[in-house]
């Protein structure tokens, strides 16, 4: 494990989705408590696997399932509309569990509303890839300036749209 600050997954997720609300979010600057979207997500992990242990804490990560016995991450999620950015928060567990002692694991990431399951693979590959994001995320973050807004058509459904645009 490298020296660098604790990332966390969800400044991982800002990192794919959008500079700007990763360095708000970053900078302590929290809205996703005003968002359905976030609340929806919430609600289909809280609901689903009723009979497991949800969001198992590691340190300062919070895993929606972990399988102890398997050793197996399981990620609940809405949507497949980012599944590479839902790859690479998976990733991000199956890091820290690593740099904890715990060897061998695998991950998945449900989809329950599309009925859906997902494995993700974790190579060398992606260990020097996700070393490159945390740089580049620390490196956004400590810039005293705001990044640009992106503008994109997900922005309308941003728990930042305000910031942003109003």
């Amino acid at each position: 494990m490298t020296n660098n600050p604790a990332i966390t997954a969800t400044q991982i997720n800002y990192y794919f989705l959008c500079h700007r609300k990763l360095w708000f979010f970053a900078n302590k600057i929290e809205m996703e408590h005003n968002s359905d979207i976030v609340s929806m997500g919430k609600f289909i992990s809280e609901n689903t696997y009723k009979r497991e242990q949800h969001e198992i804490r590691i340190d300062d990560v919070v895993l929606d399932l972990y399988d102890r016995k398997n050793k197996l991450i399981r990620e609940i999620k809405k949507s497949d509309k980012m599944e590479e950015t839902h790859f690479w928060q998976v990733r991000l567990y199956i890091s820290i569990l690593e740099a904890n002692g715990i060897e061998g694991v695998r991950a998945e990431i449900n989809y329950p509303t599309l009925r859906k399951k997902v494995d993700v693979e974790f190579s060398n590959e992606h260990r020097k890839q996700l070393e490159e994001i945390k740089k580049e995320i620390i490196g956004i973050v400590s810039n005293p300036s705001v990044p640009d807004v992106v503008n994109k058509p997900f922005c309308k459904k941003c728990a930042y749209y305000d910031l942003c645009y109003v």
